[in-house]
């Protein structure tokens, strides 16, 4: 008979056999998180053409993206937390904090809904707001992507850019843990 301790023990074996033989998502580049110096491509361009400035309609609804590796034009489409909401608009309209971040007056956001993970897909184009339709968590990406209104705990997680040879290119990590806050 085995006890509750040796159940446990051959489970964990297990689980890390498992994971060193099939690896974990992060060893697959197409999962790892955007990472400093990657391009960001359009959702769906199968030229995975380098975005610039200009192809963000300014005051317009999110255009939506992945970044890519520029080495090897790895698509970081792995995981559903690598997608990203892309906007822009007047640099002077922004706040401060979110004008440092931006490139061009681009902003890039998580699409993933801070409450319960549902993808950010509305624009409220009167008020240049961004909502999930889940639950009406409402965000101001002219502010930092802050709550504005909705159960959201805390503003969407933002990813710095920076221009580079008229390219939107990732300057820094999240500005936090992509994802939701469990229930």
């Amino acid at each position: 008979m085995i006890d509750r301790r040796q159940a446990l023990k051959a489970g964990l074996g297990l689980g890390l056999t498992l994971t060193s033989r099939l690896g974990t998502s992060q060893d697959d580049p197409a999962s790892v998180r955007p990472k400093e110096g990657d391009l960001l491509v359009k959702m769906g361009d199968s030229e995975k053409a380098a975005l610039t400035p200009a192809d963000i309609p300014l005051g317009a609804m999110q255009t939506l993206a992945w970044a890519m590796d520029p080495a090897d034009h790895t698509v970081r489409s792995g995981s559903r937390l690598n997608q990203l909401l892309l906007l822009r608009f007047d640099p002077e309209k922004l706040a401060p904090e979110t004008r440092s971040r931006s490139a061009d007056g681009v902003v890039a956001y998580t699409l993933i809904c801070t409450h319960n993970g549902c993808d950010i897909d509305d624009w409220l184009a009167g008020d240049q707001n961004l909502s999930c339709s889940c639950h009406s968590s409402t965000f101001d990406p002219k502010d930092g992507a802050k709550v504005v209104d909705g159960p959201a705990p805390r503003p969407l997680p933002a990813l710095p850019l920076k221009v580079v040879d008229g390219k939107l290119v990732v300057a820094k990590p999240f500005t936090a843990r992509v994802g939701f806050e469990p229930g």
